[in-house]
């Protein structure tokens, strides 16, 4: 049975993600800060809980060395400091690249003689913010740049283990009902993600059939950042 280790499972697209891998036979460990949360996440998702800081590098390499394999690491966890560059706090900063850019480092290093012994391969979630932006994301948006950057440098250093990046855009998971029509049809896709659009494009990326494929970053956003958009 194969192994998944993935950041951020208490909610979203790491909850969306593990369960897909579990009910496909997976064995899969699920790791998130969030305790209570992350322990009901894994009860309905069928998978391992493991809790973890990620701004705590000895706490993320506590969590790989409990692992007896592994066959696919998807650093998918993140956190945000939305506001004003001229009034961000350094540690507000700090937080959101130790999370969303340190750890999926630092994982990556820890979980590579794992995941070379298996033939594995790693999945780093970015985002189209590293591709454009609104006010008032520079964190976020820089650690997820430079999350990019690390995919390909990582397939670099650590080949053959494959090592891949998937930048989801609009992906509705909190209240999909909530959703307008309008918030449909601004994507040439007719509709606004899922968290199952995103973890069909992992799956894929960890099997057999994209062996061929490593240093790359797939953008799922129903073909918004190729929308040319003009004011009214």
């Amino acid at each position: 049975m194969k192994t998944l280790l993935i950041t951020g499972a208490a909610q979203g697209i790491g909850l969306g993600t593990a369960t897909l891998f579990a009910d496909r036979g997976w064995n899969v460990y699920g790791l998130d800060i969030q305790s209570d949360r992350l322990a009901a996440a894994a009860l309905k998702g069928g998978f391992e809980p493991l809790v973890c800081d990620l701004a705590d590098p000895e706490s993320i390499v506590e969590a790989v060395a409990s692992l007896p394999q592994l066959d696919a690491l998807v650093n998918n966890a993140a956190t945000s400091a939305n506001g004003d560059p001229l009034t961000l706090s350094v540690a507000e900063w700090k937080r959101v690249i130790d999370v969303n850019l340190t750890a999926p480092f630092l994982l990556s290093r820890a979980a590579a003689p794992l995941l070379a012994a298996s033939g594995g391969s790693i999945v780093n979630i970015a985002s189209t913010r590293a591709l454009m932006s609104e006010p008032h994301t520079e964190a976020y948006s820089a650690s997820k740049g430079g999350l990019l950057s690390l995919t390909h440098a990582l397939a670099m250093s650590l080949a053959p283990v494959r090592v891949n990046a998937v930048s989801p855009g609009w992906i509705e998971h909190a209240a999909p009902d909530a959703l307008r029509k309008e918030d449909h049809a601004f994507h040439p896709a007719g509709r606004v993600g899922s968290v199952e659009d995103i973890a069909e494009m992992v799956w894929y990326l960890t099997s057999e059939a994209a062996r061929f494929i490593t240093g790359q970053n797939f953008v799922i956003d129903g073909g918004v950042t190729k929308k040319m958009i003009y004011p009214e």
